[in-house]
């Protein structure tokens, strides 16, 4: 039985958002594409219909992530008005966020698993970086100098992804939530 491009894409669709979210959750290199394809209701000789190689499904399922987050953000921003940056952060180091790795950010679930991999992940894992700092630059507009945007944007971004990193990391919920309730109030607090 022949399929139609729109099942075909359908598909494709499925594997990359099992994939992104998958990959969110163990890592690169906690799931092989037997057990993703088997997650989302597929058989593994599928695979190869759609991507070229795991390597390629790892790079567009970054991109998929950032999409993700990209996209819930500017959601949120329409529904906060005026304060979108405080919006961003209550969000970002909350406990559904810490709690929910497959649907977070990019930076936090895969940055230590994507200096680990090939130059076409890592590349793709950069241009999603400058995404979430053009982002985060425009979050910041009004707040800080312009010609500092660039410099508070990264500061601001490397301070998120520790934080989340460090509080999904540790086995004590106390400290885990005095992390994000402590970053939280620093960069509320701080005049950027």
């Amino acid at each position: 039985m022949k399929v139609s491009r729109a099942q075909a894409a359908e598909t494709r669709e499925k594997i990359l958002n099992h994939a992104a979210r998958m990959y969110r959750e163990k890592g690169f290199d906690g799931i092989g594409i037997a057990d993703l394809m088997r997650s989302a209701g597929l058989t593994h000789g599928g695979f190869y219909g759609h991507f070229s190689s795991k390597e390629d499904l790892m790079a567009q399922a970054c991109t998929r992530a950032a999409d993700d987050l990209l996209t819930r953000g500017y959601e949120r921003r329409a529904e906060h008005g005026d304060d979108t940056f405080r919006a961003f952060i209550e969000y970002y180091l909350s406990r559904e966020h810490r709690d929910n790795s497959g649907s977070g950010c990019l930076m936090a679930a895969l940055g230590a698993d994507a200096a680990r991999q090939t130059p076409k992940v890592r590349s793709v894992f950069t241009e999603n970086a400058q995404r979430m700092l053009h982002a985060m630059m425009a979050l910041l507009k009004g707040r800080v100098k312009p010609e500092d945007a660039r410099a508070k944007a990264l500061v601001t971004l490397a301070t998120l992804v520790g934080a989340q990193i460090i509080a999904r990391a540790v086995d004590d919920e106390q400290v885990s939530q005095d992390v994000l309730r402590s970053v939280a109030e620093s960069l509320l607090e701080t005049k950027h």
